[in-house]
């Protein structure tokens, strides 16, 4: 079985709302910095190519 690791969302986050609309498993919190919730994320990438700021990628 594959070890999956979750993608996170660092300190360039606007928190402009795109990743949280994008991801299909719902695994994305809002705040001052958004946050992905590692037992829920797919590691689809979806909010990584989304992000206008680039502030989303695999540890």
């Amino acid at each position: 079985m594959p070890i999956f690791a979750s993608h996170v969302i660092g300190d360039d986050c606007i928190a402009c709302g795109t990743c949280i609309d994008e991801c299909p498993a719902g695994a994305i919190s809002e705040g001052d910095k958004y946050s992905i919730n590692p037992d829920v994320c797919t590691e689809c990438g979806t909010c990584a190519d989304v992000c206008p700021s680039e502030a989303i990628s695999l540890p």
